[in-house]
Order: C-alpha cells, then structure tokens, then sequence
C-alpha cells in the first residue's frame, strides 16, 4: 500500500463510517435497505434525525427504529459470525410470507441485538448452499454484481443440451427478458435415461436466472442444488435441513479474501458482549447443538482456493484486489 492511499484510509478513518455501513454491519439490514431508511427519517445520529451522507465516530448512538447501536472502534468490534445451511426443498428464504411455508430463519440460533443476513437466496424448489452472517458488510462484499463472487451449481434437466448451446451458454450468452446471461464455466455430468446433470458457475444472483435459462433453451430443470458461494462449498458432512457454524480461523480467511480486517478484541478492556442462544427444550434442539459442535472446524475452504493457485482462484483473487483497492 503506497503512502498516498495510506493517507487516505487514514482521514476517512478520521471521519467516521457512513451511518448506513454502520447499520448494515450491525445487522440491521442491507445497505440500499438502510440508505432508504436514512431517506424516511428512521434513522437518527445521537438523537437527532440524520440524513443521508452523515458519519459516525467512536462514541456515537446509532438509532434505527428500536434498534441502538453504540459505535465503537475498529479494534473493539465483535468479529462476525458465519453460519453454513444446507437449504432442503419446499423452503423460503425469508422472514415474512403470506402462505405462511416453512422458513430457513426458523431453524437459525437465536440472537441478541444481531439477526441473522442470508447472502443470497435460494428458490423455495431449490436445495444447497446458504451462508449466513451477523455482517451487513460482508454480506455485501459477497452479493454485490460488483464483486462477481462466482456460485456454482449442479443442475438436472429433462432432455440434453446440444454442443451448439453450450458453446453458447458460455460465450455469446443468452438474452433473457431482464437482460444477458451467460455460464462462465458448464460441463456435461452425464446422466441415465431422460435426465442429464450439468455442473454451472455465473457471477450473478438474479431471481431464478438459472431455470429461466435453462426454460429459454427449452430444457426444464427438474432439481437445482447450490455447491459452492465464493471459496465456501457445500461440505458433505452437513446433511439436508442441517447447519454448521464456522470456526474463527475459516471466518478469518473469508475476511480476508473479501478485503474486510478481522476484529482483534481489546484485551485492556471488557470483551465484547457475545451472542447468547436461547434456552430451549434440550431434546428438540439436541441434533442442531449437536451438529453445529462437531462441524464447528469444518474444512469448507480448501487451501487450494484460499491461495488462488488455479486459474479460477487467481482470476477471483485478482478481482477481490481490484474490488478492495476501488473500495477504498
């Protein structure tokens, strides 16, 4: 890092975080939510109605609706939490739902003063990966278009893709009625009978852009499952409807690579208040307890991608840079 650009991470440092990272990394919401809440007047700054552009520094009071949060130092904050599900089908990823369908935050632990952040979802017919964290900033680093984190996806159809659309598929693209779509990577899994698996990676998260593709190309996609978000894949050991939370150390790496520090605790003063999970009926959360200790350490991210040392890890580790240098 040159002296220049030291400098001025230094003096926006001095400045104070905009109110609406602020909020976003509490948990409160994502960025453009919070931006629209500054708008409507829900937000205050020490009391007082804040607008859009404010900044807060160590020692400030966030308000957001009934929500309070104390700004605190960089080296006081609490490091995030990082939580890997294994979504089953005939799930919703989301909170609120007029037919009243099952819910991914149901099963989640508990929090106090944080919720839980999905990054990105998953179809109520789709199966895998779902990570989800306290971080409204890392939650951003991994779903913004901007950042292009790769999702990669094992996808059955009925019928065969021809040559001609998987070229395709993976250079001119497709043209859907929200604009272009292409694979970045597609390979041929084989199959039995009238079904046939296909292997998919793209950079975007569009509503059910993957069906719609598929859909447009006259193949129906009859199972859907997300393997891997970034440098974080699906662990085998974590079965459908099951979740592991991640160690510091893999936390640490997925920091790293999207760019963000990780929180150091300060040892001169109290620590941090943690999250605390309910007290529940030990025999209806027993598995889930159970299942979060053994896999807490889970090997989710390969050496081979933290070092980027293929083509795939160096491309996504260059454009991480790219990104945490824009950023700045």
């Amino acid at each position: 890092m040159n002296d220049e650009l030291e400098q001025e991470l230094a003096q926006e440092e001095q400045q104070g975080e905009r109110l609406q990272k602020i909020l976003a990394q509490a948990g409160v919401g994502s960025r453009r939510e919070m931006e629209a809440w500054i708008v409507a007047g829900r937000v205050t700054l020490n009391g007082e109605v804040a607008t859009l552009g404010m900044r807060a520094v160590e020692g400030d009071v966030v308000g957001a609706d009934k929500r309070v949060i104390h700004v605190k130092g960089q080296a006081e904050q609490a490091a995030p939490r990082v939580l890997l599900y294994h979504k089953q089908e005939g799930e919703i990823v989301s909170r609120d739902d007029p037919e009243s369908r099952k819910s991914v935050f149901e099963k989640l632990p508990k929090l106090r003063g944080q919720k839980w952040i999905a990054i990105g979802r998953l179809d109520f017919n789709t199966s895998g990966l779902l990570i989800f964290t306290t971080s409204g900033e890392l939650a951003n680093r991994l779903m913004h278009p901007r950042f292009e984190v790769e999702r990669e996806y094992a996808v059955r159809v009925q019928g065969v893709m021809t040559d001609e659309q998987m070229r395709q598929m993976v250079k001119e693209g497709l043209e859907l009625e929200d604009g272009l779509v292409r694979f970045d990577k597609l390979s041929d899994e084989g199959g039995e009978g009238f079904n046939h698996w296909y292997r998919l990676v793209l950079k975007e998260g569009r509503n059910r852009v993957v069906r719609r593709t598929f859909e447009a190309l006259g193949l129906t996609v009859s199972r859907l499952m997300r393997v891997r978000f970034g440098i974080v894949n699906l662990p085998p050991s974590i079965k459908r409807g099951k979740m592991a939370e991640l160690g510091t150390g893999e936390v640490e790496m997925i920091l790293d690579w999207v760019g963000m520090p990780m929180p150091q605790p300060v040892q001169a003063s109290p620590a941090p208040r943690k999250s605390v999970r309910p007290r529940t009926n030990k025999s209806e959360n027993e598995d889930l307890s159970g299942q979060m200790r053994e896999n807490r350490e889970i090997a989710t991210i390969t050496p081979k991608s933290v070092k980027a040392k293929g083509r795939r890890g160096q491309a996504d580790m260059s454009r991480a840079r790219e990104h945490r240098k824009g950023t700045r």
